[in-house]
């Protein structure tokens, strides 16, 4: 992805962990990468199709003024978030924070913390099969939709589905979702659980009934293995009350593993 570079913008703010440093301040050099598609400015040679690096430079020092952090990690966190959420061109950002004066007592030329952060589209699976069950999915996606760290939220059309597994139970509505957000897979994942459970779900029966349920399918191309997560979903490539919404939204995203598209392992499963 193309990129615009602001190196060492000299900051005088108020961060660090001494009583001192949060009195008396001092100078911070600020770097950032900005990853945006500059081919539309490169084209017309209009500032209007590009990132204005002035506005973003002045943007930076207001934000790196007006809160106090006890350490320059913070500081790059809340700096990065900031910046992706007020300049929608950018896609991925860079942050580095240098600290030319920390107080070690010891000669050095800076202390530095470089973070990237950036806007990752996912996939998530939703579905119901107790209750309102077309209000509790709508209610599962207002509160993704109001998440400060979502953006560009977009859902299929609900289908019904018999339940998967050998569960005596209901019908379900299911369906997928589009969005893109900062948080990690990680993040996202304890994100979902809380929506979960404010709309009551029980994890109680394996494949059993629920209220709500929500899948992280795809996080961009990470592939996650761990204790707690896994992506790429391991079974979406089964399901078809999982692939049949998804095609709807997403049928040309390919499975970071099989190499498969979406629409490709939907006619898959029609086909069996």
């Amino acid at each position: 992805m193309d990129s615009i570079r602001i190196e060492n913008l000299e900051v005088y703010c108020h961060h660090g962990v001494l009583k001192e440093e949060n009195v008396l301040g001092q100078k911070f050099l600020v770097s950032l990468i900005l990853y945006t598609d500059t081919r539309e400015a490169g084209v017309q040679d209009d500032l209007a199709c590009s990132l204005d690096y002035a506005e973003v430079s002045h943007f930076v020092e207001q934000k790196m003024k007006e809160k106090n952090f006890k350490l320059i990690e913070a500081a790059a966190e809340h700096l990065a978030e900031e910046v992706l959420h007020s300049f929608p061109r950018i896609e991925k950002i860079m942050v580095e924070i240098k600290k030319p004066w920390a107080p070690i007592l010891l000669p050095l030329e800076t202390v530095s913390v470089r973070i990237e952060r950036g806007w990752t589209p996912v996939y998530l699976s939703v579905g119901s099969n107790m209750g309102d069950r077309r209000g509790q999915i709508e209610e599962a996606a207002e509160a993704l939709q109001k998440d400060g760290k979502v953006k560009d939220f977009r859902m299929s059309a609900l289908i019904e589905t018999e339940p998967y597994g050998n569960v005596e139970q209901d019908d379900f509505l299911n369906g997928a979702i589009y969005l893109k957000t900062l948080y990690s897979p990680e993040e996202l994942l304890r994100r979902i659980h809380e929506i979960e459970a404010a709309g009551k779900r029980e994890r109680k029966i394996h494949w059993g009934p629920r209220t709500i349920d929500l899948d992280i399918l795809l996080f961009g191309n990470e592939i996650v293995e761990n204790e707690d997560l896994i992506i790429p979903h391991r079974e979406m490539h089964l399901r078809q009350f999982v692939l049949e919404p998804l095609q709807e939204i997403a049928p040309w995203v390919r499975h970071p593993v099989f190499g498969l598209t979406v629409r490709e392992m939907f006619q898959r499963i029609k086909e069996k």
